[in-house]
């Protein structure tokens, strides 16, 4: 991120100074924005099949005054959305379903109660026809869960009052794999302490280790989940992320949305499964 120190900021200042009043205003004309269909759906297996169906919005548009009234703006009710597997139709429903997703609660506009099922050797077929006759389709596969190894406590030699966690997983340097880590301090419903994608380029001797600062006391509890994600999953996930700080930095550049989704509707969003193992440590000496 690039940034000005208060050195800088003091320079600039007097030079400005110097020069007398150099402020002057400009008006923009900004192109006219065309919304996008954006979808999210993620198979859990054992879990209810869940999609978000919604509306892009302009990013200099105003902010309603009622949050509920802005999410109701941007639904897109009356499409057909249906998920095939294995010779199977699942015809998802228009209608609200909130549940966690990544330890948070997201809504969802679309749902149908049957379970994801615990198939790693078929593909998942996304079906969208949306209420202006557009289609939007998508394919995906559960992936095998890569199963965490062990988690190890490490006190500081120093400050033997504070651990770190080591965890520890073994990964096939036969295929490129992807992955989300998640830590958790006492509660899943906390904001997680590390939360990042990664591929298995620094495996050493099949091993990947993911470690944390020494943050922990005696009796605390963590929680460490390692999902084991598709490359299209990685690339959405590190385009959103790489888009959000973009907003937030006047001199970054726009950064657009990497999309695994199909059809004429020109729609952004990601379909995919997930796949995960989670383990909780209590810790101790």
């Amino acid at each position: 991120m690039k940034y000005l120190s208060m050195i800088s900021l003091l320079a600039s200042a007097s030079i400005f100074t110097a020069c007398g009043n150099l402020e002057k205003e400009i008006n923009l004309e900004l192109p006219v924005y065309q919304s996008q269909y954006v979808v999210e759906c993620y198979l859990e297996p054992g879990e209810n099949f869940r999609l978000a169906l919604s509306k892009s919005v302009p990013y200099f548009e105003p902010f309603p005054d009622d949050p509920a009234d802005f999410v109701q703006s941007i639904l897109v009710d009356s499409a057909e959305v249906v998920i095939s597997h294995a010779g199977k139709d699942y015809v998802l429903k228009n209608e609200i379903d909130v549940a966690y997703l990544f330890s948070a609660k997201k809504l969802y506009n679309y749902s149908l109660q049957e379970k994801v099922p615990a198939d790693y050797d078929n593909d998942f077929t996304l079906n969208i026809t949306t209420p202006d006759g557009k289609t939007i389709t998508a394919q995906t596969r559960l992936l095998p869960v890569v199963p965490i190894d062990s988690v190890v406590i490490e006190f500081d030699e120093k400050r033997d009052t504070l651990a770190r966690a080591l965890t520890y997983l073994t990964d096939d340097p036969g295929t490129n794999n992807y992955y989300r880590r998640m830590l958790h301090h006492n509660s899943l419903d906390s904001i997680p302490m590390q939360d990042f994608t990664t591929n298995d380029d620094f495996v050493d001797n099949k091993k990947l280790v993911f470690g944390s600062g020494f943050e922990f006391k005696e009796g605390d509890t963590v929680y460490n989940t390692i999902f084991h994600i598709d490359r299209a999953y990685f690339d959405f996930w590190e385009s959103t992320f790489n888009a959000i700080n973009s907003n937030g930095n006047p001199f970054g550049q726009p950064s657009a949305i990497i999309s695994d989704l199909q059809g004429d509707a020109g729609a952004i969003g990601i379909f995919t499964g997930l796949s995960y193992d989670r383990v909780m440590t209590v810790v101790k000496k």
